[in-house]
């Protein structure tokens, strides 16, 4: 396996790119050293080493296959791994759950679906969940967050009939709603058209700031999420490469990820886009394999 450049591995740079403030301490949240990951006697990566500092905002990025989600069920603690160490929110994977909100790959609500925005969101607290009342406290954080995504204009209305990043507002909401210091969140642009995924992308960002959480996402298109990213972890071949866009967001790293030539340009205001990736195919294979 080909060594990883070292000034793409792991240190993180706190406060992301030029001219964004740091918005938590540099602990990380996240932490892989020489990391291996198996699944039904697959190496999916190994010698990984990922280091994300407190309330950065950060995208599991590269090919269909390559192991993004496998990296949510690490951290999740439903894939112990086989080689090397993990620490989440500076405790081994699993207990600290209470402190993570999940959102997993886009569930999709039929047209008849009766269930109110506002109840969806109020699913997300341990008291609903359990079918206890709410106090008058929770009730506010409801409102809080509903307001955060922007979706107190339509969240008492049946979420059938929501658009798609209507609906998808509200997971966040829901994911969000027991102030957890760390949200993960599996492809939550998939199925979004542009202008929703590049406003959902924007959403992610001020969580980030304003709630002082971090936000690890898997993704499959970069382009609409680059310009509110501090960090990245891209992986292919077996390998995880990671940093600011700027040092992995390049045709040379692309192209030996994917094994196919990328391109990457640059605008003239400096934004950097990703041109030439592989279209998705339907199904991940590292979605549910055990």
């Amino acid at each position: 396996m080909s060594a990883i450049p070292a000034a793409q591995r792991t240190q993180p740079q706190t406060g992301g790119e030029a001219g964004k403030p740091p918005c938590a301490p540099s602990a990380p949240a996240v932490q892989l050293d020489g990391a291996q990951a198996r699944i039904g006697g697959h190496v999916v990566w190994s010698e990984a080493s990922i280091s994300i500092a407190q309330g950065e905002f950060a995208a599991i990025l590269g090919p269909n296959g390559s192991g993004k989600t496998t990296l949510l069920r690490v951290l999740l603690g439903e894939l112990a791994l086989t080689e090397g160490t993990v620490s989440v929110l500076g405790k081994p994977p699993g207990a600290q759950q209470g402190q993570i909100g999940y959102l997993p790959q886009r569930r999709h609500f039929e047209a008849g679906t009766r269930i109110r925005g506002i109840d969806l969101v109020r699913l997300g607290l341990d008291g609903a969940r359990w079918g206890l009342p709410l106090r008058r406290s929770d009730g506010a954080r409801v409102e809080e967050v509903l307001e955060l995504v922007g979706a107190s204009g339509y969240a008492t209305r049946p979420i059938g009939r929501l658009s798609g990043g209507e609906q998808q507002r509200l997971l966040i909401a829901q994911a969000l709603v027991g102030q957890p210091r760390m949200l993960l969140l599996d492809e939550p642009l998939d199925s979004l058209d542009l202008p929703n995924q590049s406003a959902v992308a924007a959403l992610l960002e001020r969580i980030c700031r304003r709630e002082h959480v971090s936000v690890l996402l898997v993704a499959h298109d970069v382009n609409p999420l680059l310009s509110y990213l501090d960090r990245v972890v891209y992986f292919g071949s077996g390998q995880a490469v990671v940093g600011t866009p700027q040092q992995v967001v390049t045709a040379e790293t692309l192209s030996r990820l994917y094994g196919v030539p990328v391109e990457v340009l640059q605008t003239a205001d400096g934004r950097l886009v990703v041109v030439g990736l592989p279209e998705a195919p339907a199904h991940h294979t590292d979605r549910h394999a055990h």
